[in-house]
């Protein structure tokens, strides 16, 4: 059903009245004050008529992911005066999505997400260009991302915002204080981060756990970054639980709950060990359709006398289904819209939480950050002992709360003791480096040397990790 064009959009000429009043005078609302302003000097807010025109004609936003979520971004934006949009998602619509991604029918199923959004916002809000990209995030090169003037996230994993904030961070350059000596970042090249998230009732504009008294509750946010000068998300990594693994014994042998049942039947979710245990025995090497009722039965659950696996609990384990609400989804993406038009509302907390299950509450605090983060900080420092072996570092650092990394490769950035500072390497070139693995690391290199790590989970430049070789007593 189509509703018609909001107070603040003429459809047909493509004007935004009520916000050219907003945006040509000043009021109560755009002085700094002691709001605890990230800049310093604040960044004052200068009414103009040519804000506008601005934001129609020359502001890029780039929304990333056109789920739940980025199809609320996109109406929003488009319909608070932004004329330039772009949006980059690599799913194609399933039929699953229809019940709360508005901007698809039923005829799109199986088409990009990215391109039907787009097609739908320019036919149904004139004036405005959405350019659609379907590939990954990590497929797009850094001056790609430099055109944009603001960043807005509304994404479903911790690792694709990993990704993409170091990719923000990567992009600020420093000028170093003629009185101080610092290195401080340059403000033209800090393009600010908006995040949203949400499950369930609860959202935010970023995304983060909750506070333990409200732990149960699922996670709604939002909330504003500006790389290397505010709290980036990497600061803050050690908010989220890793992801749990459930032991391969524990679903072969003797299940506890109903996930562990579906996830013994159900192999491409737990990789080629759990392909070992059941379904080899019911299906051979036959390809496994999430959708086909014959690969979700539950005879497992009750072999141990196991309840609550129907049919839809099924179906949210092996298609990795997080609860969304459309109207949680809406209320998210406003907040994060809000943020955008008002410049990132560099003078206010930083985040924001919704949390619809308990009420109308939603917070705002600062996030700060962290001198050791590996994106926007000083890098970390680890003690191992210089007899240990490059293996064992390797393990170490993949086990490290604080990196949270997947395949490391390492070099040498000072310090090496061998004409190559490369010390390992993924990939094609793996089995030139492998003899280093079994080396004691004092013959690698140096006591305190720093190492630079590349792993997928972070685009380049290198995360640097300083070694100190712990005593004798010590390891």
């Amino acid at each position: 059903m189509s509703t018609p064009a909001t107070s603040a959009h003429d459809g047909q000429s493509g004007t935004f009245p009520d916000l050219q009043k907003l945006l040509s005078r000043t009021g109560p609302m755009a002085n700094v004050g002691n709001y605890g302003t990230i800049f310093d000097p604040p960044l004052p807010f200068e009414p103009s008529p040519e804000i506008l025109s601005f934001m129609q004609q020359h502001a890029r936003v780039l929304v990333v992911g056109a789920g739940g979520l980025g199809c609320e971004l996109l109406k929003d934006l488009a319909l608070s005066g932004f004329g330039k949009i772009d949006v980059i998602d690599m799913d194609t619509i399933d039929v699953s999505n229809l019940n709360r991604q508005f901007l698809f029918r039923k005829a799109d199923v199986g088409r990009p997400k990215s391109t039907v959004a787009a097609e739908f916002i320019m036919k149904r809000v004139s004036g405005v260009t959405v350019e659609a990209h379907f590939c990954p995030i990590q497929d797009k090169p850094a001056d790609w991302y430099r055109q944009f003037q603001v960043i807005v996230m509304g994404l479903d994993s911790i690792e694709a915002r990993r990704w993409l904030n170091a990719m923000a961070c990567s992009l600020v350059t420093f000028e170093v204080d003629m009185e101080t000596g610092q290195r401080k970042p340059d403000l033209t090249s800090v393009i600010p981060l908006v995040d949203g998230g949400t499950e369930g009732f609860s959202g935010h504009a970023l995304a983060h756990p909750l506070p333990p008294p409200l732990r149960h509750v699922h996670d709604v946010h939002v909330r504003v970054m500006y790389p290397c000068v505010s709290g980036c998300f990497e600061c803050t990594l050690n908010l989220f639980p890793p992801q749990q693994a459930v032991p391969l014994c524990t679903i072969a042998e003797t299940p506890r709950n109903a996930a562990h049942c579906i996830l013994a039947r159900w192999p491409r979710l737990r990789g080629r060990y759990a392909h070992l245990i059941e379904a080899p025995k019911q299906f051979g090497d036959e390809k496994q359709d999430k959708d086909d009722p014959a690969y979700q039965q539950w005879e497992r659950a009750a072999q141990f006398n196991i309840p609550g696996v129907t049919l839809m609990h099924t179906q949210g384990v092996i298609k990795n289904i997080i609860p969304a609400i459309a109207s949680t989804n809406a209320i998210v993406a406003a907040a994060c819209a809000n943020e955008v038009l008002t410049n990132c509302a560099a003078y206010v907390n930083n985040n924001l939480m919704y949390i619809g299950g308990q009420g109308v509450y939603a917070p705002t605090f600062r996030y700060e950050r962290s001198p050791e983060c590996i994106v926007c900080g000083a890098g970390v420092q680890v003690e191992i002992a210089g007899s240990a072996t490059l293996t064992q570092l390797l393990e170490q650092l993949a086990a490290d709360p604080r990196l949270r990394l997947k395949t490391p490769s390492l070099r040498c950035e000072a310090g090496a003791l061998q004409d190559d500072p490369t010390l390992y390497m993924r990939g094609v070139l793996e089995a030139e480096y492998r003899p280093n693995l079994d080396k004691p690391l004092s013959q690698l290199f140096a006591d305190g040397s720093v190492l630079l790590v590349t792993d997928p989970s972070v685009p380049s430049p290198c995360i640097k990790v300083a070694v100190k070789f712990a005593s004798l007593a010590l390891s």
